[in-house]
C-alpha cells in the first residue's frame, strides 16, 4: 500500500550523507544532541515553562532562541541552509526538550513534522516540499492544519472545502481545530476537500500564508500543554498559490507518499515528545527518592523496597520507548522497505509511548508524595501535560483497529 521508495526506485540520503560528514559519521557516536541544545539553555526553557503554563501563553522566547540555535532547520539538508539531521537525531532532540518543556516541545513538534515530511519525500526523489525545508531555513514557521472537529476520517477525509482558482491554487474554507503555534506560524499547511473539479474528489494538501482571511480564536484554555496555543482556526476563502498546492489525491486509503509522510513523521515525533516527558518524570522521581528521608525508618526513600519496586517499574516500562523509537525513525531515514505492518507500528510506537508516559508521571507522583498536586509542582505539571497525548492520532481505538487489520485483514463486510 506504501510508497516508499526513490522514484528511480534507488535510496535517496544525500541529506543524511550530510548529516554523517557533518557530525562524524551517524554511528560514530559523534552526534551530541547537548550541542545543539545545551543544558544551559534546557534550564532557561524549564523556568519558563512553569510561568507559560500558569499565565497560558506561547512561550515566544523559547522560540526565539531555538531558532537563534538553528533547531527549527534541523531536518533541512545541509545545502539548502539547516543541520542536515535525520529524523533519528530530531527524535532524541525531542525527547531532549519535552523534558525540559513539554508544550513548548509539542508545538515545535508541529513545525518539525512538516520540514519531517519534506525530508522524507525528497529523500525518495520527490521535492515537491522542498519549498519547506528552504522556509525552515529563511525562518518560516509551518503549523500543521489538519484536525477538524468530528472528523476521524483524519488524513483520509476533510470538511473544509477546497475551491479551485483559475490560476491553479486553491481557496480553503472551513475550521481547523488543535493548531500548534498559533500566535507565530508563517504558513499553514493543511488539507480540504475539492468537490468541484471534473476529476473530483480530491483531497488537496497545500500551504496557505497567514491574510485577512484566516481568523485565529482566543480559545486556548486547558487542562495541559497550555503553553502550545493550539487555537482553533478559521479559514474563509484563504488562499494557497498554485506553486504551494503540493499533492491532490482520492479520498480515503491511499499509497501516495504525502499519507505515508505526514503518517510516519507524526507518530514518531508524538512518541518522542511523550517518552521525552516519562523520562523527565522518571528523573525527579529518582531525584526524590534519593533526597526524601523516611521518620519511620530514618533511611532514604531509595532505601524503601516499595519506592525500589515502583521506580524499578517505571524504569522497565520508559527503558523498552527510546529504542523502539530509534529503530523506526533510522528505517525512515535510510528510505529502507518497511513491511506490510508499518502503519501498525507507527500507530503502536504513539499508542505505547503515551500510554507508558502517562503510567510513568503516575507512579512518579505517588513516589513524590501530596507535594507533587499543588499546581506550582513540576510534577504536577507534567501530569496534565501527559493527559494531551491520548487526544492526538492515533488514538486508542484507532491504534488498536490499525494493528488488528495488520494482523487480522480488515472487517469483512
Amino acid at each position: 500500500m506504501v510508497i516508499i521508495m526513490a522514484q528511480d526506485g534507488s535510496p535517496r540520503n544525500a541529506a543524511r550523507s550530510a548529516a554523517a560528514e557533518k557530525n562524524g559519521g551517524m554511528n560514530s557516536g559523534a552526534f551530541d544532541p547537548a550541542a545543539i541544545l545545551p543544558d544551559e539553555l534546557l534550564g532557561r526553557l524549564r523556568e519558563r515553562a512553569a510561568v507559560h503554563d500558569r499565565e497560558n501563553t506561547f512561550p515566544e522566547d523559547d522560540l526565539a532562541d531555538l531558532q537563534a540555535a538553528g533547531y527549527l532547520a534541523i531536518l533541512a539538508p545541509v545545502e539548502l541552509g539547516g543541520a542536515g539531521l535525520g529524523l533519528s537525531e530530531a527524535s532524541v532532540l525531542q525527547q531532549r526538550l519535552a523534558g525540559a518543556a513539554p508544550a513548548t516541545a509539542l508545538a515545535i513538534n508541529m513545525h518539525l513534522v512538516w520540514t519531517g515530511v519534506a525530508k522524507v519525500l525528497r529523500d525518495r526523489g520527490i521535492d515537491d516540499l522542498t519549498f519547506v525545508l528552504e522556509g525552515a531555513a529563511r525562518g518560516e514557521v509551518f503549523a500543521f492544519g489538519i484536525s477538524e472537529a468530528g472528523n476521524d476520517l483524519v488524513l483520509f477525509g476533510s470538511d473544509t472545502d477546497a475551491v479551485p482558482r483559475p490560476d491553479g491554487g486553491y481557496a480553503f474554507t472551513g475550521t481547523k481545530i488543535f493548531t500548534s503555534l498559533a500566535p507565530v506560524w508563517t504558513q499553514l499547511g493543511l488539507h480540504g476537500l475539492d468537490t468541484t473539479s471534473p476529476d473530483g474528489p480530491k483531497l488537496v494538501y497545500a500551504f496557505v500564508p497567514r491574510s485577512d482571511a484566516v481568523v485565529t480564536r482566543d480559545d486556548w484554555d486547558t487542562v495541559g500543554m497550555r503553553g502550545t496555543q493550539s487555537r482553533t482556526t478559521e479559514l474563509h476563502g484563504a488562499t494557497a498559490p498554485a506553486d504551494r498546492v503540493v499533492r491532490r489525491v482520492a479520498p480515503g486509503p491511499t499509497p501516495d507518499p504525502i499519507v505515508f509522510g505526514i503518517f510516519s513523521v507524526f507518530e514518531l515525533l508524538l512518541a518522542s515528545v511523550y517518552t521525552g516527558i516519562a523520562r523527565r518524570a522518571l528523573d525527579l522521581a529518582v531525584e526524590t527518592a534519593r533526597t526524601r528521608t523516611s521518620k519511620k525508618t530514618g533511611a532514604a526513600y531509595s532505601q524503601d523496597p516499595d519506592i525500589r519496586w515502583r521506580i524499578a517499574d517505571m524504569a522497565l516500562a520508559y527503558d523498552a520507548l527510546p529504542p523502539q523509537i530509534a529503530a523506526l525513525t533510522r528505517q525512515l531515514d535510510e528510505v529502507a522497505a518497511p513491511d506490510a505492518h508499518w502503519f501498525s507500528y507507527m500507530s503502536g510506537v504513539k499508542h505505547r509511548a503515551v500510554t507508558m508516559a502517562k503510567s510513568v508521571v503516575d507512579d512518579a507522583i505517588l513516589v513524590s508524595g501530596g507535594s507533587s498536586y499543588f499546581s506550582r509542582s513540576e510534577l504536577g505539571r507534567l501530569y496534565r501535560d501527559v493527559l494531551a497525548g491520548l487526544f492526538h492520532p492515533s488514538d486508542p481505538e484507532s491504534a488498536h483497529s490499525t494493528v488488528a487489520s495488520a494482523w487480522l485483514g480488515p472487517v469483512e463486510a
